[in-house]
């Protein structure tokens, strides 16, 4: 009896749908025609006998077989780029395409320093980088949407291989008459709550800080409500409160041109750990490692 399969190509149409929900968004992704892509989807349906999506004119909605295959096509894509990856991993190192995701409190701060040394030593390396939060580069690194991911720990990325770079120990930034004499650090005690402004909900760097504190009341307190460490610092800047800011940004120079000073804080655990993971047993554990090595000295270097 002869079994027609599916091809890789009819689900990986299926998986990019599943994650965009909108056929034209899913095309795009997919670099084919809406019409290519709904052709392909329903060859695909025919194959299998089995509707996997049902169409209205303004909702996509996945059948719960729909779901199920869905899920099963994205690990059966993942184990088809491993195949490439043993045969890549075996050839040069860092060379081919590496899908990197960063988050936003690392990503502008890290990545000037390091690019231009890996176009040098690995010209045969294309890095395609997202910038995104924890949980969606988490939840990217198992679906296989993602290679590896530079991140903050603690953070729970599930059963990933972790590789610690290094400690980014966290300050205190305020305005400069905010306090006089100027201190040479500042205790956790001696943050006004009324007046912290942190990240949004979603940046690691929330949690990291207010566990660094160890102050339950500025959890409630806090205004969370900066998109970005850079406009955390203008509000800083203009007097409506103060925040905590990573070594980085710091050496960075996010505090150029502007009336705001950073102290070290002064607490039990003032730091968070820089790592960069990836999916147990990838076939390309020897690249990231050499990533992981060069990471690591620039954050090492960095001050």
């Amino acid at each position: 009896m002869t079994v027609y399969l599916p091809t890789l190509k009819q689900l990986q149409y299926l998986v990019a749908l599943r994650d965009h929900g909108h056929f034209g968004r899913a095309a795009d992704s997919c670099f084919v025609t809406q019409s290519t892509l709904s052709a392909g989807l329903r060859e695909l349906e025919a194959l299998i006998g089995v509707t996997l999506v049902e169409r209205t004119r303004r909702v996509v909605r996945f059948t719960p077989m729909g779901d199920r295959i869905a899920a099963k096509a994205r690990r059966v894509l993942r184990e088809a780029e491993e195949l490439g990856e043993l045969a890549q991993a075996a050839g040069r190192p860092l060379s081919g395409d590496m899908r990197l995701s960063v988050i936003p409190t690392i990503a502008p701060f890290m990545l000037p320093r390091i690019l231009p040394r890996l176009r040098r030593d690995y010209p045969d390396l294309k890095l395609y980088l997202r910038e995104e939060t924890s949980g969606a580069a988490c939840e990217g690194l198992q679906n296989g949407r993602t290679d590896c991911v530079l991140l903050a720990l603690p953070f729970a990325c599930g059963d990933v291989a972790v590789r610690p770079l290094f400690d980014d120990r966290l300050f205190v930034a305020f305005p400069e008459q905010e306090y006089a004499p100027c201190p040479t650090s500042l205790a956790a005690s001696d943050i006004d709550e009324t007046r912290l402004l942190l990240l949004e909900d979603g940046h690691c760097l929330k949690d990291h800080a207010l566990s660094a504190c160890n102050r339950p009341e500025l959890r409630a307190e806090a205004t969370m409500l900066g998109t970005s460490l850079h406009t955390i610092v203008q509000m800083v800047d203009n007097g409506l409160g103060v925040t905590i800011l990573p070594e980085m940004a710091i050496s960075a120079g996010i505090l150029e041109n502007t009336q705001v000073a950073a102290r070290p804080l002064d607490a039990s655990h003032p730091m968070r750990e820089i790592a960069l993971v990836w999916r147990k047993a990838s076939p390309r554990e020897r690249d990231f490692h050499l990533l992981a090595d060069m990471l690591a000295a620039a954050g090492i270097a960095r001050a």
